[in-house]
Parts: C-alpha cells; structure tokens; sequence
C-alpha cells in the first residue's frame, strides 16, 4: 500500500489522531481510506507552511476552493465572547485587509465568525479551520456560515467526517490557523484563551503577531495587552493597516524562492 493511502486510511480509522496515526504508519497498518476530499503530507498539493510545524497535520480535509491556500493569507483570531469594541475593530480590520488577503479564522462563535462575514460581505475570501469533521457544523449557530463557505470559500480539518468536537482538538487545531497566515491579528484575548494557544505556535513559527489594546482594567482584552507588553506589536492606528502587503514570493532560476 503507498502511504498516501496508509495516512489517508490510518486517519480516518484513528479519527484524526495525530500520534495515533503516526503509529499506524510505522507499524503499516492498513485500513480503508474514507470517500472524501483530502491532502496528505505526502500530496505535492499539500500546503508547505503546514510542514513548518512541529507536528503537521497529516491529512487535511476539505470542503470549497483549494486554490485559495495558494494565496497570500493573514490570520485574526480572537474571543468567542466578543465586546462590542472588539467586534468593532474585528470588522474594521477584516473588512480592510479581505482586500489584499485570504482571512483565516477558526470558524467559532464571536470574533472568527465576523472575520469569515465580513471577508465574504466586503467582496473577499475566507479560510475556516475546524476541530471536527467537515459533516458536524459547530457551533450550530454558525451552520448558514458553514453552508455558505463550503460553496466558494474553503473549510479545512484534519478530522474525518463523523469526527465530534472534542475539547482537545481546538488548541490542537490552533496550530494550523497559526501557521497558515502570513501574520496574525488578534483582535480579542482575555488572558486565559484559546487564543493565546495560537499566537505561542504564531511565535514558534517567527510570525508576526499583532494585537489591538485595549483600556486599562478591561478584562475582556487583557490577554492583548499582556501580549503587547512581551514584545507583540501593537496595532493601534488605522494607518498601519495600510502598510499591511503580502509577502512576494519570486522563483529563482535555481529553483529555490526568494521572499521579498
């Protein structure tokens, strides 16, 4: 059996588990790979920021446009629990930078889900990344956003259908929003948060984090401000946006990419 097919039928029986999976290759387990779109590790499509981590995911499902992963990206990530000032600036930003990247979020209730609305209404594109499988829409509050991505923007996970949202698997999926954007906005934080999951594998991977302060004493932007004062830049005028570009990459006549 190749191993595309090992990873792909590995994955689907262990529901995703990385170590799992990684075990079931050693040891050449075989089992049926599952009727749905994917890339495996081994995929020249496959994206190659996704093999900077530490633990890459080994399968990646999907559901939309794929060639949205060959586009310049910038990850906001933020708060389920959004405040009216932090949905303000998610907005805002979201609404200015879906003119010039594909906006990856995690597709969760509050600040990731104005990210994907407001890319999507402003005329941009949008990438979800899920800790579950591509059937189960969680939260369901969120199930005409899925319908709607699933149809022209592009939704990702390394679990197969069937899989549910587990507790574990949304830090763990954290590291792929952290690696998949080009820079990352965080627009919301209390200081305990999903959020700051993201912005640690965001650093491991020398990527820029940027982060919205917030007043003195407010608790529901603690967790940016703390990042702000350990050397995160902070993100405080509209005119920065501005000087938000894409990273060039140019083919050399060796074969190898320059970065400009």
């Amino acid at each position: 059996m190749e191993l595309r097919d090992l990873l792909a039928g590995a994955a689907r029986h262990y529901h995703g588990d990385w170590s799992k999976i990684a075990g079931a290759v050693r040891n050449h387990e075989e089992y049926p790979a599952a009727q749905e779109q994917c890339l495996t590790i081994v995929d020249a499509a496959y994206p190659d920021v996704l093999r900077q981590l530490r633990f890459p995911p080994w399968v990646i499902y999907y559901e939309g446009d794929l060639d949205l992963l060959k586009q310049p990206k910038l990850t906001i990530v933020g708060s389920r629990q959004c405040s009216p000032y932090g949905a303000g600036v998610t907005e805002y930003l979201a609404a200015e930078l879906a003119q010039r990247y594909v906006l990856v979020s995690g597709l969760a209730r509050g600040v990731d889900g104005l990210v994907h609305e407001t890319a999507m209404k402003t005329g941009g594109s949008t990438i979800g990344v899920i800790g579950c499988g591509l059937d189960i829409h969680y939260p369901r509050s969120n199930d005409r956003l899925y319908r709607q991505m699933k149809k022209n923007q592009l939704i990702l996970s390394e679990y197969p259908r069937g899989t549910l949202p587990r507790k574990e698997h949304f830090p763990w999926r954290n590291r792929i929003l952290a690696a998949l954007g080009e820079q990352i906005i965080v627009t919301q934080a209390a200081l305990r948060s999903g959020t700051m999951l993201t912005v640690n594998e965001a650093l491991n991977l020398s990527r820029t984090v940027w982060c919205v302060p917030y007043p003195f004493g407010d608790e529901t932007g603690a967790g940016n401000n703390l990042l702000i004062s350990q050397g995160a830049m902070i993100l405080y005028r509209p005119e920065q946006v501005q000087d938000f570009r894409p990273v060039k990459h140019r083919t050399c006549k060796d074969g190898s990419i320059s970065v400009s």
